[in-house]
């Protein structure tokens, strides 16, 4: 075999690598929740939103109609081949507060097969707030699927 040879299988097998690589899955996050750590310096009945904003940062989003409580959501997607990203964890910190401005509420939320589950909850009273507006959040996205977007 020639040097002609030898150059075009060492092309074709770089071709091959390069096609193989293009191909793995790219993960990507989107967005931000405190983790348990930070999450532990705050106690429920006694932090304000001032020193919640503190240690964890201020929300990008929060309800206007749930008592003021603040959410933070951080989605995991995989990006592969040719397909659309597709989401593979979703996480929600939901801090709510009650009248006074104090902390009232810590829950995590996660996404178990489309519907939202409580991962875990501090609370000192058994009124739970702002399960609804959770619900909405995560309730329909996990459910959609190709076939639903295309028709």
């Amino acid at each position: 075999m020639g040097r002609l040879g030898r150059a075009v299988r060492g092309a074709m097998v770089g071709l091959l690598a390069l096609s193989a690589a293009a191909c793995a899955d790219i993960y990507r996050n989107h967005g931000y929740t405190p983790t348990d750590n930070e999450l532990a310096q705050i106690s429920v009945g006694r932090d304000t939103r001032d020193t919640v904003a503190e240690i964890v940062g201020r929300p990008a989003s929060s309800a206007l109609l749930q008592d003021g409580a603040w959410y933070y959501v951080q989605s995991r997607y995989r990006h592969g081949g040719i397909g659309a990203p597709r989401e593979i964890d979703r996480q929600v910190v939901a801090i709510s507060f009650d009248q006074a401005g104090t902390v009232a509420n810590i829950e995590r939320f996660g996404l178990e097969q489309g519907r939202a589950v409580v991962l875990s909850r501090r609370v000192t009273e058994t009124n739970i707030r702002g399960v609804s507006v959770i619900g909405q959040l995560l309730g329909n996205l996990g459910n959609l699927r190709a076939e639903q977007l295309i028709d």
